[in-house]
This record gives structure tokens, C-alpha cells and sequence, in this order.
């Protein structure tokens, strides 16, 4: 039992040091890919609009200008590591309208087909909000230095 010990305490200290560089990544990566698709979708509003009502969504241009703007805003903060968490929950909140509204079927088809789930288009944006909501953003962010965390 004592190498099992100290074979899971070196790799709890291995992984606690891979922690902040895996979530800088998850940030740069994912915060560049929500700012290219807000900043897609700021430029073609019409378009946007068009496929927001097609939806049913009520008031489809607000809609799609606060949707684009939370996903410019929001992959930018991801990015920097700026109030990470503020924009983490707003992302996560778009991707699950994105869910409610645009994926329904894959929605539904969460226990009956979870491949249709894990395949629909804003699952891995969800799924990269929501680790850096639950673990932050890693010491390798703007947030470690203004914002103080209490370790838990």
C-alpha cells in the first residue's frame, strides 16, 4: 500500500503542476474561438438574425447582437484570463440557449444518443467554459494578480 501512496501522491504533484498550463491553454484556445464567432457573427448580423428567427427566438436582432457580443467580450476575457469566471458563466449561458434553441435534438438525445449531444456544435464551447468556471483560470492569468482566490 505505501508505493500505491507515493505513486498518487507523485502523480497528484505532477498533475498539480500540469493544472495552470492546461487551462492557459484551454483559455487561449477556446477564448480565440469564441471571439472569432462572436466577431463572425457581429459582421454578418443579418444574416444571424435571419437564422435567430428562423428559431423562433423572440426578437432575433437583440438577440443575436447580445449573443455575438457575449461571445467577442467573453473569448476575449477567457483569453486574457480577465475576469475569467464573469465570462465563463455568461459563455456557458449562451451555449446552452445555443442548446435550448438551435440543438434541440441533440439536446433531447442527451441519455438516448449522447454521441448527438458530445457531436453538436456548442459542446466544446461549453464544455471549455465550464472547466475554467469550476477550476478558474490558472495561475497564468491576469485574474491571479488582481483577484485574490481563497485557496478550497
Amino acid at each position: 500500500m505505501k508505493i500505491l501512496s507515493k505513486l498518487n501522491s507523485l502523480l497528484a504533484t505532477v498533475g498539480h503542476l500540469l493544472q495552470s498550463p492546461v487551462l492557459l491553454v484551454i483559455r487561449l484556445f477556446w477564448g480565440w474561438h469564441f471571439m472569432g464567432t462572436g466577431w463572425g457573427k457581429l459582421h454578418n448580423l443579418d444574416g444571424v438574425t435571419k437564422y435567430f428567427a428562423s428559431l423562433d427566438i423572440p426578437a432575433p436582432h437583440l438577440n443575436a447582437i447580445m449573443a455575438a457580443s457575449t461571445e467577442l467580450v467573453g473569448g476575449t476575457l477567457l483569453l486574457l484570463g480577465l475576469f475569467s469566471r464573469f465570462a465563463s458563466a455568461a459563455l456557458i449561458g449562451v451555449m446552452c440557449v445555443a442548446y435550448a434553441t438551435a440543438e434541440k435534438e441533440s439536446l433531447h438525445a442527451l441519455f438516448s444518443n449522447p454521441d448527438k449531444f458530445l457531436g453538436a456544435d456548442p459542446f466544446l464551447f461549453l464544455y471549455a467554459s465550464v472547466l475554467v468556471f469550476a477550476f478558474g483560470p490558472g495561475r497564468m492569468a491576469i485574474d491571479a494578480f488582481i483577484l485574490k482566490e481563497k485557496k478550497g
